[in-house]
């Protein structure tokens, strides 16, 4: 398949019509990504998320530089909000981040959230596989910032960076809602406002409290100060960058690379399920109308939706 060939060759229009055509849930797409699949598993994939206002984008354009200043080949994927208008993108890629617009290096490309729970565009997978085989070495995936909903970027990442910022008020709130239980590094950005030693004493509380040797690995609070102060913000960054580089490490050598590689899996492969066998299912019931004296007889009590659905499964199984 020549678009295929024309991915691995590193060309940007092409991996930015497989994508355009993931989002669009074109059906023909999918064979592109089968073939697409034996040259993947390349790339590291850093996934980056925290509450909207917390500084994602900004922490992402510095973070792209230092992957660069190693020469290193980058891809990222900035889900943002759905336009109620378009169904797009309201964020473009190249309004986030401009410096990197020219660069060969790096492919930048929003994707619109389009109503999916947990911050992330259900295009995502797909679209990192594109990009994995395009020769990105690291994929940075920056979430809409949902805030606490934003558990399933532990399902696309290797490593998972939570931003955390002093007085959105939503702090403490966030840090419970689960969200902090799936995050590898914290970072504390505008760590000089008012609040961030609060909110660093929180967390240093809540990690005293978690058992982390199942993981292997204690998530490190960093503080990022000052963005005026240019230098010193990107040298901030520079060390919050080796500290994720350090945590891929220990996933590689403690053999943990392997366990998240299968969890990914596992969920990917319900979403293929879903989308194979489930959702063609519903269509000829829905086509069929089926559907309605289905729901009629779950609205009378007629039949419970257990029952029901082993009925379905049971006449789609031959």
């Amino acid at each position: 398949m020549k678009i295929v060939e024309n991915i691995k060759a590193g060309d940007i229009r092409a991996v930015s019509r497989v994508i355009r055509n993931i989002e669009d849930q074109n059906p023909q797409v999918r064979e592109v990504i089968k073939e697409l699949y034996p040259y993947t598993g390349n790339a590291r994939i850093v996934g980056l998320t925290g509450a909207p206002g917390a500084g994602k984008s900004t922490f992402t354009d510095s973070l792209i530089t230092h992957y660069r200043n190693q020469g290193l080949q980058v891809g990222v994927l900035a889900v943002d909000p759905t336009s109620p208008f378009t169904g797009g993108a309201i964020l473009g890629d190249r309004i986030r981040m401009q410096k990197h617009a020219q660069d060969s290096g790096v492919f930048i490309r929003s994707l619109a959230s389009r109503g999916a729970l947990g911050g992330l565009a259900e295009a995502v997978d797909d679209a990192i596989y594109a990009l994995d085989a395009m020769g990105k070495d690291v994929i940075l995936v920056e979430t809409v910032g949902t805030g606490q909903s934003e558990v399933d970027i532990m399902n696309n990442s290797h490593t998972v960076v939570l931003l955390l910022t002093p007085g959105l008020g939503d702090e403490v709130q966030t840090i419970k809602a689960g969200i902090m239980e799936i995050a590898d590094l914290f970072v504390i950005n505008k760590a000089d406002q008012q609040g961030s030693s609060k909110l660093y004493q929180e967390l240093q509380k809540l990690l005293e409290m978690s058992d982390f040797a199942e993981a292997g690995w204690k998530p490190p609070i960093m503080l990022l100060e000052n963005i005026q102060d240019s230098d010193r913000f990107f040298t901030k960054i520079g060390e919050i960058k080796e500290k994720i580089d350090e945590h891929y490490q220990v996933l590689v050598e403690k053999g943990l690379l392997e366990r998240r590689e299968k969890r990914k899996a596992m969920v990917k492969l319900r979403t293929c399920l879903q989308k194979v066998v489930l959702a063609p299912m519903m269509q000829e019931l829905q086509d069929s109308g089926r559907i309605e004296s289905m729901l009629e007889q779950l609205v009378c009590k007629d039949i419970d939706p257990y029952s029901l659905a082993e009925d379905i499964y049971a006449q789609y199984k031959d």
